[in-house]
């Protein structure tokens, strides 16, 4: 009779391939598949010893994984998609050519994407404070200062209202 562990790394073995396999074709790249494999496993780990069938299990927790990473993209995009039109199509007169999405994306990480889920992705400050592990406080904060920042990077190329 074999151990619990023994059985775990035979049915790792036996289904990484084929997993990371079905990973891949759902999401068009290696990295991405490897990295939901993984962590498809990582999650059955957890529950080895309570899981009757652990490949539908396995399978389960890899289609979530996959449809998150979906959703992840498809916000992606719709956020680039949002910063075209800002900075392309509803570019005020008076741009003369400033770049809001050059700008948005030289801000500091911190305050870069608050703004861009606050500002492009439409989220309210209680999502993006949950979201980001902060208080809505912090959230506040930061776009505050991102809002300063901008402000500044666009004083001198125009004139701005305080």
């Amino acid at each position: 009779m074999s151990s619990a562990a023994e059985e775990a790394e035979e049915f790792f073995e036996s289904f990484y391939p084929r997993l990371a396999g079905w990973c891949r074709k759902l999401v068009d790249s290696d990295s991405v598949a490897h990295e939901i494999a993984s962590e498809s496993f990582t999650r059955l780990w957890s529950r080895w010893t309570t899981v009757r069938e652990p490949a539908p299990y396995l399978f389960s927790i890899a289609a979530n994984l996959v449809k998150d990473h979906w959703r992840r993209q498809e916000r992606e995009k719709a956020t680039v998609r949002q910063l075209e039109v800002v900075t392309v199509d509803h570019a005020p007169a008076a741009d003369h050519g400033t770049d809001i999405r050059a700008l948005v994306e030289a801000l500091p990480g911190r305050l870069r994407v608050p703004v861009l889920l606050h500002y492009y992705a439409d989220l309210s400050v209680n999502d993006i404070a949950v979201a980001l592990h902060r208080r809505p406080g912090t959230i506040k904060s930061d776009l505050h200062a991102a809002r300063q920042h901008l402000r500044a990077s666009l004083r001198g190329l125009h004139e701005t209202t305080v």
